[in-house]
């Protein structure tokens, strides 16, 4: 009897435990470690709502607009909300979206606008933080001026309200097609569909020259009246078109509880509709708040990471949580979109908008490559696809349109990184056609690269920016064709990667603008910032731009003089002082001498030390922006958070590594500042980088193995990352006299 009681536990031990285990992990509540009010002050300019991850609803709370500061449409220091609309962007330095603007308010029908000065023009209401509450997926808010409830979350295609009016009286709810966060409503449309469905539209001109967006309503309650108002004016019609439509549901007795489902489509309002049936095909407000969460839950725990500090975790996990709002779903249920050609399309892959490629594709995109691999090939073809349609790869996508903002093709580098890192979930041939034309196109001074092999500065401005990031793309490019066996343009990229010299002035030791002459640009001065003096760099000066080479460290080691004349140029840079510029752009930001963590050209600067034998360098920098320029706080992000940019600099430096040059597949090692950090891969592989004696002061890596094995480079492979494995390293008080000075264990960009 004892024999067999210990044969059955022998044989249900190994499930009980796989049973126990699955279900610690499974109850691991990554989502309430996330403080999304992280970076919805100052000059972050975060989303603050509901909505999923990589979601193309996202809904929330709009303040009255004031400026820059309020380009997400929200802003913690704000008292004020005029209502919730279902799309916005996240981290820009420029506003746009706030499309299909709902609020619901008791009292006569306002139709004003709301302005700061006069908040009370329109159906705005003061809401307190005491009375607001927001984790993933989930936003509620108090309305104080007339004491409604709102509760909201969201599918990726649908926003689900939930409204609690006060009992005893009338209720109204507004639906504006005017108001957007810093555009202009050019044609709008609503109609009365039945007595539970409204249908409309909402086309305008903003940063997206030409947005279209589709909407249908679904409400719990049967509407008993339906006003519709252009601007002022009421209209007597169940459907209306004109440029500043709203329209107010209006009930006599306040059911004690309302919900709307508001689907969203860039193709037409049935497909807004059919997206409603597919998502939300039910009135549980509850359910899809659990939903959401699970699926927060579930991409959070991708990184699993060990730490005594709460705050340190909570941050981490934030930064993560803002990784996953952009780029969004910019497709229905059906697979159809609008291109940038303005016709409908349908395809089988998952298409998305809010490509802020000039910032993500330095860590951004790069992270995506190891934590999002269904994702990747979806966003590469997306890519291939705005290339057929508008003859080029994207530069600033939004809402089908190519903005065309900021210096570079920075889709070269993301399609060209996915590629050499093994996906080919994508037409690989029309991928090198993509990279290969857009290069070699006539506009943004890239005809003067054909030709001169510079961008004159009395021609093109910005010229030094453009060109310094074309070379980065041509640098891809020339890895990319290497790969492909198309030596003949790996060679010709390999070239241009190299035209960055041209603009180096070996007197003065900065990269500068030249004239047709080749005359150097007279109004050169190192520190200068403002708009005025923009015409060779963008949202920088001549010291930040000096960094920008990151096809090419061996290089500008070279130019400036060797590794001790470099690291000593990096000193002063990371040291010097210069008054500040009152007309500087906000983008220049989160000082630290001439550094400026809050804007993107520099995010690699601090792993440069590295290239030159002192990883010990890159560490005390790294270190001390991981602790003093990320916090627990509403302004707790330096610079804008560009679409996600901000966030992944931090999960690459917290992890310990990081993507200098994307395209060449290695991450420069840097200071990890977990105990033990896990990443899920594929297939159920899992990187772990583990540190021994890590602490505040032990922040230089003594030694590194790898699986067991000794690691003396001060880098790692992208392909070492993804066999799964273990990254054990050793850290101290002091910098190693050993670790990472050796040229041969020093990164490279390998082309």
């Amino acid at each position: 009897m004892k024999g067999s009681f210990c044969r059955v536990i022998k044989k249900i031990l190994p499930v009980f435990c796989l049973v126990f285990f699955h279900s610690v992990s499974f109850s691991q509540r990554f989502t309430d470690l996330v403080n999304p009010y992280i970076g919805t002050a100052g000059h972050a300019h975060v989303f603050l709502g509901a909505n999923v991850p990589f979601g193309a609803v996202q809904l929330g709370p709009d303040n009255v607009f004031r400026g820059w500061d309020w380009c997400s449409g929200y802003n913690y220091t704000d008292s004020i909300i005029k209502g919730f609309s279902h799309t916005h962007l996240s981290g820009t330095g420029m506003p746009d979206l706030g499309d299909v603007l709902i609020m619901p308010f008791t009292g006569a029908i306002k139709t004003g606008k709301v302005t700061p000065e006069q908040p009370g023009a329109g159906c705005s209401s003061r809401f307190s933080h005491k009375r607001e509450k927001v984790r993933p997926g989930y936003y509620a808010v108090t309305l104080d001026d007339y004491n409604i409830q709102v509760q909201l979350t969201a599918t990726e295609r649908v926003g689900f309200h939930q409204y609690k009016f006060p009992a005893g009286g009338g209720a109204r709810i507004l639906i504006d097609l005017k108001e957007g966060i810093g555009d202009k409503a050019t044609e709008t449309y609503i109609e009365k569909v039945d007595d539970s469905t409204l249908y409309g539209y909402r086309f305008s001109k903003g940063w997206a020259p030409d947005q279209r967006l589709y909407f249908a309503i679904r409400i719990s309650a049967p509407i008993q009246q339906f006003d519709i108002y252009d601007n002022d004016n009421k209209l007597a019609s169940s459907s209306a078109k004109g440029e500043g439509i709203k329209g107010f549901i209006s009930f006599d007795k306040a059911p004690a509880t309302v919900f709307l489902k508001v689907g969203i489509s860039p193709v037409s309002s049935a497909n807004a509709l059919a997206n409603i049936n597919a998502e939300i095909p039910h009135w549980h407000f509850d359910k899809v708040v659990k939903d959401a969460d699970a699926k927060w839950n579930r991409e959070l725990g991708k990184i699993v990471i060990n730490t005594k500090d709460a705050t340190t975790k909570k941050i981490f996990y934030t930064a993560l949580y803002h990784t996953m709002i952009d780029p969004a779903a910019f497709n229905d249920v059906n697979g159809e979109y609008r291109g940038p050609d303005k016709n409908v399309h349908k395809d089988s892959f998952q298409n998305y908008t809010i490509l802020s490629l000039w910032d993500t594709y330095r860590a951004l995109n790069p992270l995506y490559t190891i934590t999002q691999p269904g994702r990747v090939n979806d966003m590469v073809n997306t890519m291939l696809h705005i290339y057929q349609q508008q003859g080029k790869l994207p530069i600033w996508h939004l809402a089908g349109n190519e903005t065309n903002l900021m210096p570079g093709m920075s889709g070269v580098q993301i399609v060209a990184e996915a590629y050499l890192k093994g996906y080919r979930g994508f037409d690989t041939a029309l991928a090198f056609e993509a990279v290969k034309n857009t290069s070699l196109r006539n506009e943004f001074g890239l005809d003067y690269v054909k030709s001169l092999e510079y961008i004159p500065h009395n021609k093109v401005q910005e010229s030094v920016a453009k060109a310094m990031e074309y070379c980065i793309s041509d640098g891809s490019i020339a890895l990319m064709a290497k790969q492909m066996g198309k030596p003949e343009d790996a060679a010709l990229f390999a070239k241009r990667a190299l035209y960055y010299r041209h603009y180096f002035d070996s007197t003065t030791k900065f990269f500068r603008g030249k004239n047709e002459q080749g005359e150097w640009n007279k109004t050169f001065g190192p520190g200068r910032t403002s708009h005025p003096w923009i015409d060779d760099y963008c949202e920088g000066n001549a010291w930040q731009y000096t960094w920008l080479v990151p096809q090419d460290v061996e290089g500008l080691i070279k130019l400036l003089g060797g590794d001790e004349a470099f690291i000593n140029r990096l000193d002063t840079f990371f040291q010097l002082k210069i008054e500040f510029d009152p007309q500087s752009p906000p983008d220049i930001s989160g000082m630290i001498g001439q550094y400026a963590h809050g804007n993107e050209p520099g995010h690699h600067t601090t792993y440069l030390y590295t290239y030159a034998g002192a990883p010990w360098k890159t560490a005390e920098k790294v270190r001390f922006i991981l602790k003093e320029q990320y916090l627990d706080s509403t302004d707790g992000i330096s610079g804008n958070e560009d679409c996600g940019q901000m966030s992944a600099w931090y999960i690459f430096s917290s992890l310990g590594f990081y993507p200098v040059f994307p395209a060449s597949g290695v991450y420069v090692l840097g200071s990890p500042l977990f105990d033990k950090a896990s990443i899920q891969l594929p297939a159920g592989k899992k990187f772990t980088v583990e540190t021994v004696g890590n602490s505040a002061k032990n922040i230089y890596i003594q030694s590194v193995t790898l699986n067991g094995k000794p690691w003396p480079n001060t880098y790692i492979f992208h392909k070492d990352i993804m066999k799964g494995g273990t990254l054990r390293v050793v850290m101290g008080s002091k910098p190693s006299q050993s670790f990472g000075k050796l040229p041969a264990n020093r990164p490279g960009s390998r082309y």
